[in-house]
């Protein structure tokens, strides 16, 4: 019934918006027609027709030699996986669609050089090392790269730092203050309100419960955090003498500096000229050795229609509204599947809400593994992670239907791949990460908020009848009695010595090994690597060529890739959260995320047992 009034209300404006437009007067219509060419009646007029032709052709072809500038402007989150159908996915840039755009310019003849403006970057170390590696194919084709940095942060920064030459404009400023990680507790305000959280957890470094049972870091969280604080830390430094052929005790002075003008940045050659937008394409052209030069700013952009003039553009409109999308027709070429598992990991359905959380539930992607598996052009399945895990049983289902697809499965790390997220890419054949992928967290946790002080404190009762020894172990009015406690953690360590039994059969180690390195806890994964949990650091790129490999296609083979779960348009995605009848982020972004964060929270609780990595990690 809400899918029709809504329906109804959009064919109402749009006939408001058609009537509007019809009444405009037509100023084609009022113009007089064309008259018909003569016929020429001599020689010399053919002679002068001949010339003009052929001046015409020369100007032509002087316009063709015109050098094309790609100039594509990086900001924002990019999501993983496809853009939603209809016109508000077509306004976001995922990052996929970004990289589909920067390899076409590296394959494309008529692309002479590319220009990178980076701005307001908010993405992880995985996204990241899939930019940087889509730079090094463009630079790997002869394409000279421009970075233009106008405020830039660290990740920024190494994103530039892949390319050609890197150009700040004078009033610009460079931050690159090493790796600092902040974690508050809240044990200390939960005892003012009268709150506790009752904890249980497998896994000494299995940290995830901590800010709400302690007031400051134990040992095990501390020694964790400090070894990504490290890994992270030296990864910058190492990329960044690479990228900018400077010595490791050199970058180290930088970082400790932290911030540069951009004349300070170029004496210390972090950067390579001090230029402003107009001054860097005159540098372009220098370097091109061309008179002119034509800067395309919409390459590969897929552009909307907004001819909806007449019924015919009215329908245009309510399809675009609605996200409807024309069928496509199957290609001859055998297909890579590539499935994305994005978000925190539930049971039923996967959910993308207005405030983009987005959840990653067992039913959705079983459904498109099972797709991928049943489609005959498929040959291999690409399995692309970026999340923090959740739901125990929800990842459990999910790596079993892995482990029931014959074809070839190779997992792709993300930012993030930790805990259930680690757990679903253990029925893959090979794993692929970044080098500063936030993986690991081999742990389980459970627990309950109990609220009874609180309620003391405001002066309610609450009366109990109840019949069973263990009756109050879901009851946030008290915490866990001996009894529950040991049936709880009976419980919970059942899910541990699966996850690690299952963890050490995927990578081909003992029980006791991979114990060892379990515990919940959070590797890098250049640090995974080292130890087995990957196979190999790389981007998403490298997963597919893996994939074409294990199908036994050869590696210049041209596939099609079949991307699942298929996206949801915008009023879909509304009708999946009814509530929410509006996108605040872009006016309160604060807000929001505190509101997204309190929303995952609130679904994470309603599971008994989880596994969760214990923190968001954000490194900047």
């Amino acid at each position: 019934m809400r899918r029709l009034t809504l329906l109804g209300c959009v064919i109402s404006l749009l006939f408001i918006y058609t009537a509007t437009l019809q009444a405009a007067p037509k100023a084609d219509k009022d113009k007089p027609a064309v008259a018909k060419a003569e016929k020429p009646q001599s020689d010399v007029k053919k002679k002068d027709k001949a010339k003009d032709k052929t001046k015409a052709a020369k100007g032509k072809k002087a316009a063709a030699k015109k050098l094309v500038v790609v100039k594509l402007t990086l900001k924002g989150d990019f999501p993983e996986g496809p853009a939603a159908p209809g016109l508000f996915g077509k306004m976001k840039s995922t990052l996929a669609a970004t990289i589909q755009r920067i390899d076409a310019a590296a394959e494309d003849k008529d692309v002479s050089a590319v220009w990178l403006k980076i701005e307001g970057l908010s993405i992880g170390r995985g996204k990241l090392n899939e930019l940087r590696g889509a730079v090094a194919r463009l630079r790997k084709a002869k394409k000279p790269v421009y970075a233009e940095l106008t405020t830039a942060d660290t990740s920024a920064y190494l994103l530039a730092a892949s390319c050609d030459r890197i150009v700040m404009p004078p009033s610009g400023m460079l931050i690159v203050p090493g790796v600092r990680i902040e974690v508050t507790f809240y044990k200390g305000l939960l005892d003012k309100l009268g709150l506790q959280f009752d904890a249980l957890k497998m896994g000494k470094y299995k940290g995830a419960v901590e800010p709400l049972t302690r007031k400051k870091m134990s040992k095990p969280l501390r020694e964790s955090f400090e070894a990504l604080v490290n890994d992270n830390y030296d990864e910058i430094i190492a990329i960044i003498a690479a990228d900018r052929r400077l010595k490791d005790y050199q970058v180290k002075t930088y970082l400790d500096r932290g911030l540069f003008t951009p004349d300070d940045a170029k004496k210390a050659g972090l950067i390579d000229d001090v230029l402003y937008p107009d001054q860097l394409q005159e540098s372009l052209k220098k370097r091109l050795k061309a008179k002119e030069i034509k800067v395309v700013t919409d390459y590969k952009k897929k552009k909307i229609d907004t001819n909806f003039s007449g019924f015919s553009g009215m329908m245009k409109l309510a399809e675009l509204m609605l996200g409807g999308k024309p069928s496509k027709k199957a290609g001859k070429k055998p297909a890579i599947a590539v499935v994305y598992a994005v978000g925190a990991i539930m049971e039923g359905k996967s959910r993308t809400d207005l405030f983009g959380s987005s959840s990653l539930g067992s039913d959705t992607l079983i459904a498109a593994l099972r797709k991928a598996a049943d489609n005959p052009k498929v040959k291999a399945i690409v399995l692309r992670i970026d999340s923090p895990g959740g739901s125990a049983t929800a990842s459990d289902l999910m790596w079993r239907e892995m482990a029931r697809i014959k074809k070839p499965i190779i997992a792709s790390m993300g930012d993030v791949a930790a805990s259930g997220g680690y757990y679903i890419a253990m029925g893959a054949e090979k794993i692929f990460a970044a080098p500063c992928t936030l993986t690991g967290s081999i742990g389980v946790i459970g627990g309950k908020l109990v609220t009874r002080g609180l309620y003391d404190k405001l002066g309610l009762n609450t009366e109990i009848i109840s019949r069973g020894a263990n009756s109050g172990a879901l009851s946030p009015n008290q915490p866990f009695t001996p009894e529950e406690r040991k049936v709880w953690l009976v419980s919970l360590e059942e899910t541990y010595r699966q996850f690690v039994g299952k963890a050490a059969e995927g990578r081909n180690m003992t029980f006791s090994k991979l114990e060892e390195l379990a515990q919940g806890r959070v590797y890098t994964g250049r640090t995974a690597k080292k130890l087995g949990l990957i196979d190999q650091l790389g981007t998403l790129e490298d997963a597919i060529a893996a994939a074409k490999k294990a199908a036994g296609l050869k590696p210049g083979a041209e596939v099609d890739l079949l991307v699942l779960p298929e996206s949801k348009s915008f009023f879909e995605r509304l009708f999946d959260d009814p509530s929410v009848s509006t996108d605040l982020e872009s006016l309160l972004p604060d807000i929001v995320g505190t509101l997204r964060r309190t929303k995952l929270l609130r679904q994470l609780l309603s599971e008994r047992i989880l596994l969760w990595m214990p923190y968001e990690v954000r490194v900047k």
